[in-house]
């Protein structure tokens, strides 16, 4: 059944970005009583989720004083014109504090704006603050950071799923309209699932990486994550197209990705995945039921729907997972080296393991993805985008444990590997009230197909009706879990040697406990570089070849 609920003020901080943006521009809602009203919740409400890092109230109304001056005057800038949105606290802000959520750079204040963020204070959006992660958009939820993680407002008790936590809170929560996130292996789609919301993985280089803190080179997009599908278009349309600044940046023409949500989807040609979640990551119950149901309804919207096949989750997660780890450890090398005690301690139990890693194994992860891109393409030509089940729903906050990210494939990564555009949506609810989801996914630069099946489904079912109900005088605890131990590990004298002496050759220089977390890894390392093995020409090349940039 459509959800055709009016736009309303009375909760104004439930408004989606493209109602509020009607509103304003109609002269019907003021910039600056929305912000003061979502400046006004966050103050009441985010002590029980920990959503904002950081909240930038006396700028925010600055901004909204002079959006609402301008528009007044006649100079509207288009759908985000005054509205109120936050950042994942990896996005570089000129004169606000950017941490990554990490001791490391608990006092960084950038120079510069990254450039997504300059787009969006050139758009006229509002600027409410910076949001939890997990550290350096990587590991979590931790309970050794500084600043505590972001809980799901659907029940405080779970997980947001990560790591773009904060953002997936904020914006299911009403403490933001929309909000930025990246994603290395499922960070925008994975909180979005958790949290009720529509996150989208834009293909990659279509927005700019530039002044966003680094996870992978390789694997990073930054995605706009909000309530609707429309207003996930907005932010898109704000934020995409070509940057000099960021090597990996595409110059491809920016379509209008908003003008096409409605055309339908009937004759489209969707391939179903099942295999993803039948056999490689297999889902809940109710999960599973949510997904069947979901598929009837895009089959009674027109769309021909045939099952389809990739490669099994685990291999795309080799790949990744050998490819990023090596990136994220030489990004963050030498901090590692002078350090280490100031991360967290589940970072440390994923991003130490690179040092069991060399060239050799990165090269053939790259080669593998490239073998693995170009193998998609008779799907392509089979399919106009795919279906799949979407992570979730969420945990406890504290069923957590670091051996998880070693021991299971991830049903997001997939799709950062190949690159396309990759989107979550809620499709239903457990029996107590947590948000369900599925991916969409597209050919690159496809990302208009994949918003216009998402639209569709959002139009002909009711989910965008439902939200978290927050009490601002209910009773919370604020005691985190405590920090795991990592999982014991028989050792040789021999294996221990060679994982001191891997550590040594790397500049650490590491404690009991933080050993205790390389050697844990290291099986699971050791895998995934064995199936990387076997025999290739030499014509393979890897997928990160050496380019020119484009002639400006």
């Amino acid at each position: 059944m459509p959800d055709t609920t009016p736009p309303s003020t009375s909760e104004p901080h439930f408004l989606s970005i493209a109602e509020a943006a009607r509103l304003i521009a109609r002269r019907q809602l003021s910039p600056v009583e929305l912000t003061r009203a979502l400046l006004a919740r966050i103050e009441a409400l985010d002590p029980q989720i920990n959503a904002y890092l950081l909240v930038t109230a006396d700028r925010a109304l600055d901004a909204a004083r002079k959006a609402e001056e301008e528009i007044m005057a006649g100079r509207h800038l288009g759908a985000l014109h005054g509205i109120p949105v936050a950042l994942k606290d990896i996005f570089c802000t000129a004169g606000i504090r950017t941490t990554g959520h990490s001791r490391i750079c608990a006092d960084f204040v950038p120079r510069e704006d990254a450039t997504v963020v300059r787009k969006l204070h050139e758009s006229g959006a509002v600027l409410l603050g910076k949001l939890a992660t997990h550290e350096f958009a990587h590991g979590g939820p931790s309970f050794d950071l500084p600043w505590p993680p972001a809980r799901n407002p659907w029940n405080r008790d779970y997980a947001t799923g990560g790591s773009s936590s904060g953002s997936g809170a904020a914006v299911a929560a009403g403490l933001a309209l929309g909000a930025l996130g990246s994603d290395t292996g499922g960070s925008v789609r994975n909180p979005s699932a958790m949290c009720g919301l529509v996150g989208l993985k834009p293909t990659y280089g279509l927005l700019s990486r530039h002044g966003v803190m680094a996870n992978s080179y390789s694997y990073d997009h930054v995605g706009p994550m909000a309530w609707t599908v429309e207003d996930c278009a907005i932010l898109l349309q704000a934020l995409a197209g070509y940057d000099p600044k960021d090597p990996a940046s595409a110059g491809r023409p920016v379509p209008d990705y908003r003008s096409g949500l409605a055309s339908g989807i009937r004759g489209l040609r969707i391939g179903v995945l099942r295999h993803l979640h039948e056999e490689d990551v297999p889902i809940a119950p109710e999960a599973q039921a949510a997904l069947e149901e979901a598929l009837s309804v895009l089959r009674g919207l027109g769309a021909e729907l045939a099952e389809a096949r990739i490669r099994p989750a685990q291999a795309y997660y080799d790949v990744k997972i050998v490819g990023a780890e090596s990136e994220l450890f030489a990004v963050h090398a030498e901090d590692l080296r002078r350090r280490p005690g100031e991360f967290g301690e589940d970072f440390l139990g994923r991003v130490l393991a690179a040092v069991l890693l060399d060239s050799s194994d990165y090269v053939q992860s790259q080669r593998e993805r490239r073998a693995m891109i170009a193998e998609m393409t008779p799907l392509y030509a089979r399919f106009d985008a795919f279906v799949c089940a979407a992570p979730g729903p969420a945990s406890p906050l504290g069923a957590w444990r670091t051996e998880m990210f070693w021991r299971k494939p991830s049903i997001a990564t997939p799709f950062n590997v190949l690159g396309g555009p990759a989107l979550v949506q809620c499709i239903g609810f457990t029996a107590g009230g947590l948000p369900l989801a599925m991916q969409i996914v597209g050919r690159p630069f496809e990302d208009a197909t994949v918003l216009r099946i998402a639209y569709a489904y959002e139009r002909a079912t009711p989910w965008r009706r439902r939200r978290p109900q927050l009490d601002p005088k209910a009773e919370f605890s604020t005691a985190l879990p405590p920090v795991p131990d990592p999982p014991p590990v028989e050792l040789g004298q021999a294996e221990r040697d060679a994982l001191m002496a891997a550590a040594r050759r790397a500049g650490l220089t590491l404690n009991e406990r933080q050993f205790a977390h390389l050697a844990a890894a290291a099986p699971h390392v050791e895998a995934m570089r064995s199936r990387l093995r076997r025999a290739r020409d030499f014509g393979e090349e890897p997928a990160s070849v050496f380019r020119f940039p484009a002639p400006g």
